[in-house]
């Protein structure tokens, strides 16, 4: 059993904000499933490659994520080894992304929040750069839309974000970073 988690914030105003990028990657990937409510989030559940996988988009807004992938992990018993958390990420270029495991929050506070809701940070991450200078207004722009030109490159690399899912179901934790880490 594994779970795929999105970050973002769930409204019409957050929609394609920067923030939003682990909600795009989901919707993208379930191409148009439609989604329970339940665990404070939406989510679907699917059979991929005979294992039941479960996909979460929190509707507790990025800063309280912890508290709805809590619920649903501990309803279904899934172990931490299998969350897999698409994020955001300020350190990274438009586009750019890192496999990471066994990390800090980087000043993420939705991962603040999963990392305090599991006392756990051995969870696989999917950082999706979003940014293509250093911002002073961190929040302005984080809640911000992508330009046309980062929207072009986000849509590019979306395969690549939907086969390291994928890949994940398919080879776990340790096979995805070998794979994907030096692909770049």
């Amino acid at each position: 059993m594994k779970l795929i988690v999105g970050i973002g914030n769930y409204g019409k105003e957050y929609e394609n904000t920067r923030h939003n990028i682990g909600f795009k990657v989901i919707d993208s990937y379930l191409n148009g499933t439609s989604y329970q409510e339940k665990f404070d989030g939406l989510y679907v559940k699917k059979i991929i490659n005979n294992e039941v996988v479960y996909f979460l988009k929190p509707l507790t807004y990025v800063n309280n994520s912890g508290l709805s992938v809590r619920k649903i992990m501990d309803y279904f018993n899934i172990e931490i080894k299998d969350l897999l958390v698409i994020q955001d990420d300020l350190d990274e270029s438009i586009g750019n992304y890192k496999l990471k495991k066994n990390s800090g929050s980087g000043g993420h506070n939705g991962i603040k929040s999963i990392i305090s809701s599991l006392n756990s940070n051995e969870f696989l991450r999917l950082k999706i750069g979003i940014a293509s200078e250093k911002k002073e207004n961190v929040i302005d722009f984080v809640l911000g839309k992508f330009s046309k030109n980062e929207q072009i490159i986000i849509d590019e690399n979306m395969k690549v974000f939907c086969d390291i899912i994928d890949s994940f179901i398919i080879n776990g934790v340790d096979k995805t970073m070998n794979i994907f880490n030096t692909k770049k």
